[in-house]
């Protein structure tokens, strides 16, 4: 058992810290030296998740974001201890990537915070919450339709969810970051500390993947 649940933690530290390393280090270089757009961050982020998800999706899940445990625990497919050592694993895996950001970095480029997803100043952070929850829903939905549905085509969770995510990215980078993950804002925020508007990057997700996952289990999963 406790050789099981060090596998996991382990597997969701090391795909959250590629989230982050990858995703963040896009954003850097976007920055710096190499303009790669919000189409080039897009695929960032979106082949990271793919990648974790094909290497680690059959020993953790592959979730790398608290917003999946969540709505994995509050539909008992992970329980609440589990959840929690889940969260463990990815706020440290994203502070651990955050880190080896910075030291790349060595102090260049802190107006882009490490990475830290911004709310645009032309929309409140209310409304950034709301655009937070609607793309997790649809991610965590893709979570559920492809990796947990008994139904689903095996073979392409990974791709059906790292496109889920470039396509958050593409419409909403601008206006949130398109974080859709509390620990993608949570490592670059602790490194930079740069906090402004950090809830909107829990508040949003969490309630935004929570209804995903209920509502998938109450309507549209298949029961024995």
């Amino acid at each position: 058992m406790a050789r099981e649940a060090g596998k996991t933690f382990l597997a969701e530290l090391i795909g959250t810290f590629g989230l982050i390393f990858f995703g963040a280090g896009a954003i850097l270089q976007n920055a710096g030296p190499q303009t790669v757009g919000t189409t080039g961050i897009a695929l960032a982020h979106g082949l990271a998740i793919m990648l974790g998800v094909y290497m680690f999706g059959s020993i953790s899940g592959g979730h790398f974001n608290p917003a999946v445990s969540f709505g994995m625990a509050l539909t008992k497919h992970l329980s609440w201890g589990g959840m929690i050592r889940y969260w463990v694993a990815q706020l440290l895996g994203a502070a651990v990537a955050a880190w080896v950001l910075s030291r790349i970095y060595a102090g260049s480029l802190l107006d882009a915070h490490l990475g830290t997803p911004m709310v645009d100043p032309s929309i409140s952070p209310w409304m950034a919450a709301c655009i937070e929850a609607v793309l997790t829903f649809f991610l965590v939905a893709v979570i559920f339709a492809t990796a947990v549905d008994p139904r689903a085509s095996k073979g392409f969770a990974g791709l059906a969810i790292g496109m889920t995510i470039t396509m958050d990215i593409l419409m909403a980078g601008a206006l949130t970051g398109g974080a859709v993950n509390p620990a993608r804002a949570f490592g670059p925020a602790l490194l930079a500390g740069y906090w402004q508007d950090h809830w909107v990057y829990w508040v949003g997700p969490l309630i935004g993947g929570g209804v995903a996952a209920l509502l998938y289990e109450r309507f549209f999963l298949e029961r024995a």
